[in-house]
């Protein structure tokens, strides 16, 4: 591949609370780019607080592309998501400009800068074994059926993630082969790209506070009202958003599980969990240059320049 004609694509990418939407429009204000999300419920429209959307007026007029481009009643893929990236990152470079991927949805990520394999159709009696038992032993039982026979998976897919967890276990079952591993022998849309990729990273202390705040933000700005409101305009709780972090544990308390403080301490739990997930999948993506971003934010941006600049030359 010739470096000096190929196209550019920066990825931020990293755990939760790290930074990564403020350092993505101080990079895209300096080096004339938009910003492409890659977040997998960012992508429904109505889904805003949860997710940590940046609102517009915050964006300090910088194009954001891949949020709100999908129906909550839908269900929004890996793949879906790698086919309208490409063509997304594809357009900003014909404008001249320079695309900054970022987000933490590890496969978002992997399926379109590494590629995602299309997979076995879907088999009806397959699915509904496997949902069977997770009706019968809970789908924490399904997790760890998924963690014997692809750790990979396992780690990148939450707990209660019924959907992926199932397709994951319906594709090793139908082709022997786990999700990983066809990972490993597909094709980037990009792949005449060249990533540079950063990855952010902080300690567990810093994590757990910046989570911590995160929740009561999210909390104080509205969270539960947001979520009357989609269910008031008859969006069911088996509604594929619904099931992402933060809306999950939020609904629950509204169906009467627990109080608003225990819910608290669980979304901040399981965000700490999930950050924890997010460093262990990302650090198995190749040619990420790490920056630790515990204190400085305008030492991480001028470190970010430097690895671009770098990569560029």
């Amino acid at each position: 591949m010739d470096l000096k004609t190929s196209s550019r694509l920066v990825a931020i990418v990293g755990p939760t609370a790290t930074g990564k939407s403020e350092l993505a429009i101080a990079l895209a204000e300096c080096l004339d780019g938009e910003i492409v999300s890659c977040d997998s419920t960012a992508v429904y429209r109505g889904f805003d607080i949860g997710t940590d959307k940046v609102p517009i007026e915050r964006r300090r007029g910088v194009p954001h592309h891949l949020i709100d481009v999908a129906d909550p009643y839908e269900s929004y893929s890996a793949a879906r998501y790698a086919t309208e990236a490409s063509a997304v990152v594809r357009a900003i470079v014909n404008r001249g400009r320079l695309p900054i991927l970022v987000g933490g949805s590890g496969l978002y990520y992997r399926a379109l800068t590494r590629g995602l394999f299309p997979g076995p159709s879907r088999d009806g009696v397959l699915r509904n074994r496997l949902q069977r038992i997770a009706a019968r032993r809970g789908v924490e039982y399904l997790h760890r059926m998924v963690g014997r026979v692809d750790p990979d998976s396992a780690c990148r897919i939450q707990v209660r993630d019924e959907r992926r967890l199932v397709r994951a276990l319906e594709v090793y079952y139908l082709t022997g082969k786990s999700l990983t591993e066809h990972f490993a022998e597909t094709r980037s849309p990009l792949a005449d790209f060249i990533v540079i990729g950063i990855g952010l990273q902080q300690s567990r202390e810093q994590t757990a506070v910046k989570v911590a705040q995160r929740v009561d933000e999210q909390f104080a700005a509205g969270l539960l009202d947001e979520i009357r409101l989609l269910r008031a305009r008859g969006l069911p709780d088996t509604a594929p958003p619904f099931g992402g972090m933060v809306y999950r544990q939020a609904l629950a308390f509204l169906n009467g599980f627990g109080d608003e403080v225990s819910t608290r301490e669980l979304i901040v739990r399981e965000n700490r969990r999930y950050a924890r997930r997010q460093l262990i999948w990302f650090r198995k993506e190749p040619n990420l240059q790490w920056i630790q971003v515990d204190n400085d934010p305008m030492l991480t941006f001028i470190q970010s320049k430097k690895i671009i600049h770098a990569l560029e030359n």
